[in-house]
């Protein structure tokens, strides 16, 4: 085998399998609210891309992120109020934030990175505004 067939090789082998691990990354998606609760700002969401034979899994439980603002010199703290139907935009963290909710910084206690069981709502998409 030539140098060049050999990395030709290497480069098609290499190729596919970061195709594979790029499969297995999530990073952002739009889903639909199923349920909201107000009290604990957490919701069960609907991913609304479909890429397989069937529907996605629903994402139980995603925290779902407030701002704090200054309006007219006065701090405000804006929680959201999300209805079933509505589509929002939905992040997958870097690494597990689980431990991290509290606002300490803490390990992962897993080395699980950009997994949909670490997804957190960050917005309505214009549709719905």
């Amino acid at each position: 085998m030539s140098k060049s067939s050999a990395a030709a090789a290497l480069g098609k082998l290499l190729s596919a399998h970061s195709g594979r691990q790029a499969e297995n990354l999530d990073v952002a998606m739009t889903c639909k609210v199923l349920k909201f609760d107000p009290t604990t700002l957490v919701a069960d969401v609907q991913p609304l891309v479909q890429t397989g034979d069937e529907a996605p899994a629903p994402l139980l439980d995603v925290p779902v992120t407030g701002l704090r603002v200054l309006i007219g010199g006065a701090e405000t703290v804006l929680r959201p109020a999300l209805h079933v139907g509505d589509t929002v935009l939905v992040v997958c963290c870097d690494a597990e934030i689980q431990n991290t909710l509290s606002g300490q910084v803490a390990a992962p206690d897993t080395a699980r990175r950009h997994s949909r069981n670490d997804a957190v709502i960050v917005g309505l998409m214009p549709c719905c505004l």
